[in-house]
């Protein structure tokens, strides 16, 4: 039975099997060492520390901008039964002793903290739009420009393909495609420390987004650029140049669960979930090519489908970079010190048998 949120915890031992257990005895304190189990990872209480903080800094700022969400809408129900659902699979399936119960418990846990995280973050965009004050589009364009990349002459080649369009929306749309696959592999593969790492730190990832979304909101180069009739619509649409003014002037207040809309501009967080998924799927051996390739197809989308600048994809990539640079040090430092004290120990344990 493995405890909510993280770690592995076999089964207990009966009574007579501990009172028979022998300790191992070491050539040295460097072949004790070496049968120390690895650090597991990040720690649970990390994870359910930062989304139960990111609950709380929501609603706080859900308040403060006078937002609401209607708990009864229709289009909340569906959040409620896989919330239901996930939580009574984590709780219940570990007492069972159905084979598969592991995998289904674990799955749901993951599959459950994912979405909630992807979920807030979604919500978390429209009041941190009431913070901002003018656009950074006129920036954002100079970078590109600078950079000698022409917004323009991608969407034409877009508009003017339907096979490029059909081809763009899905790898767009692919998103959670990644995330349910490597979520699923570690489930089926018991490996709770990956799972937990690839989460915290997606969640770390979209807290900087939306900080960062803060100092430099746009309304994208479609709005920006384009001014002719429009000959193809992408899959983000046109939100940002109607919804952020509302939402400045406080004349929208509900957000309705089921109509969520992409207002982050800068940095884009379709290309920094891209890096981190192919980061996460190149340590999976099985599952590396396929899931490099599709998030190789949803970054080349992400102009056109997304809207966005490429100094908002480049953006969004250095955010993954950061994250995925400080999520792994912080392992490599806490592996670190374990070692320390567990050489430590066994030092001080071999002076005591001297």
């Amino acid at each position: 039975m493995s405890p909510p949120l993280g770690g592995t915890s076999p089964e207990p031992a009966s009574e007579a099997a501990a009172a028979f257990r022998v300790e191992p005895v070491f050539s040295s304190p460097h072949a004790a060492l070496a049968t120390i189990p690895g650090n597991r990872g990040i720690a649970p209480v990390w994870i359910a520390t930062g989304v139960f903080a990111t609950f709380a800094i929501l609603a706080l700022l859900m308040q403060r901008a006078g937002l609401t969400v209607n708990p009864w809408a229709r289009s909340t129900m569906p959040f409620y039964v896989v919330g239901a659902v996930a939580l009574a699979a984590r709780l219940l399936l570990p007492s069972n002793g159905w084979r598969h119960a592991r995998v289904l418990s674990d799955g749901a846990e993951y599959y459950g903290i994912f979405t909630a995280i992807a979920l807030m973050g979604a919500v978390s965009c429209y009041p941190v739009v009431t913070l901002t004050h003018g656009y950074a589009d006129a920036k954002l364009q100079a970078v590109d420009t600078f950079l000698h990349f022409d917004w323009l002459a991608w969407y034409t080649t877009v508009a003017a393909s339907p096979t490029l369009q059909a081809l763009g929306t899905a790898a767009y749309r692919s998103i959670f495609v990644t995330p349910a696959v490597l979520l699923g592999y570690y489930a089926l593969t018991a490996q709770r420390a990956e799972a937990h790492r690839f989460i915290f730190t997606f969640w770390f990832a979209a807290i900087i987004t939306l900080t960062l979304f803060k100092f430099m909101p746009a309304v994208g180069p479609f709005s920006y650029l384009w001014h002719l009739p429009i000959p193809y619509m992408p899959e983000s649409e046109l939100w940002q140049p109607d919804l952020i003014p509302q939402l400045r002037a406080h004349t929208s207040h509900l957000v309705d669960l089921g109509q969520l809309r992409g207002l982050v501009s800068a940095p884009s967080f379709h290309a920094c979930a891209a890096t981190l998924y192919a980061a996460s799927a190149w340590r999976v051996v099985r599952l590396r090519w396929p899931l490099v390739t599709v998030n190789g197809a949803m970054l080349l989308s992400t102009p056109v489908e997304g809207t966005h600048y490429l100094a908002d994809i480049l953006l969004g990539m250095g955010v993954a970079v950061f994250a995925l640079i400080v999520v792994h040090n912080a392992l490599k430092m806490m592996r670190a010190h374990a070692a320390t004290q567990a050489r430590t120990a066994i030092e001080a344990a071999g002076r005591n048998l001297g």
